[in-house]
């Protein structure tokens, strides 16, 4: 009968050469697999900044701030594609950080600077101050939880509903405008009202926004990238707060008007 060949005392059957032996999967290193959360981390830790500067009394550099954390939530996630370590524990720090810098911080922002101080007009101005501040936080949860639940189904162009750092961005505009460029007023008090239910209402709503990440960036838009975009930084850096609101409100306020033009013809045709 033939058996198996002798095998040393100590050894497994089969012998495997250091050849054959398997060898431990590749991938990313652990520091390219926490690249994503460091941006991540940054931008919470820039809306944390904004919370305590708007608390000081430094409204433009809060408003600063939450400009400055938009930036790292771009780069978070094009960084965790590009390194291929995207991971579900990574959209959901994604999404807290999201929350703060983009849903408390911006309505904190905005009371600080605006609200608190119209207690002066009265007790019922006062509590609609809270409620417009607190209406804003709310939106922009229901709508990052929106987003997450829906992640896998909606489609990739279009946003359902104002993306939370653009209605922070317009808020936040407002603000750092305001604060530099006239005194605080009960016409102002009612504007600033009235942006953050404009920016709370537009993120809960289901009006397609266009994602500027799914652009087709070909031959065609070079026009766009080479001559608009250049012209556009020069403007934001000479002046911030002005040309942060005007493009901050084309944005949010483009796509509504757009979709009701949409409405009004497809009623006509039919």
């Amino acid at each position: 009968m033939i058996g198996p060949p002798f095998v040393p005392y100590g050894s497994s059957w089969p012998l495997s050469s250091p050849q054959t032996a398997p060898q431990p999967p590749s991938g990313p290193r652990r520091g390219i697999y926490l690249l994503p959360n460091v941006l991540t981390t940054a931008c919470l830790g820039c809306g944390f900044f904004a919370i305590v500067s708007a608390i000081n009394g430094d409204f433009g550099r809060a408003s600063a701030a939450i400009f400055l954390a938009m930036i790292f939530d771009g780069l978070d996630g094009r960084v965790a594609r590009w390194t291929r370590t995207e991971s579900v524990f990574g959209k959901e720090y994604d999404s807290l950080a999201d929350m703060v810098a983009f849903g408390a911080a911006p309505a904190l922002v905005a009371y600080k600077w605006g609200f608190a101080a119209i207690a002066e007009y009265g007790t019922s101005w006062a509590r609609f101050g809270w409620i417009a501040s607190f209406f804003y936080v709310a939106c922009a949860a229901l709508r990052l939880a929106r987003f997450n639940a829906k992640a896998a189904t909606i489609d990739k162009r279009y946003f359902e509903g104002l993306p939370s750092p653009s209605a922070a961005g317009l808020v936040s505009a407002y603000v750092w405008f305001a604060s530099e460029w006239y005194d605080l007023g009960l016409a102002g008090l009612v504007l600033t009202f009235a942006v953050c239910l404009l920016a709370g209402v537009m993120m809960i709503s289901g009006i397609p926004y266009p994602s500027i990440k799914q652009i087709d960036w070909n031959a065609r838009m070079k026009f766009f990238y080479f001559v608009i975009v250049p012209i556009s930084l020069a403007l934001v850096a000479a002046e911030p707060p002005t040309m942060l609101l005007i493009l901050f409100s084309i944005y949010v306020l483009l796509a509504p008007t757009m979709y009701v033009i949409r409405r009004v013809r497809r009623a006509g045709n039919g």
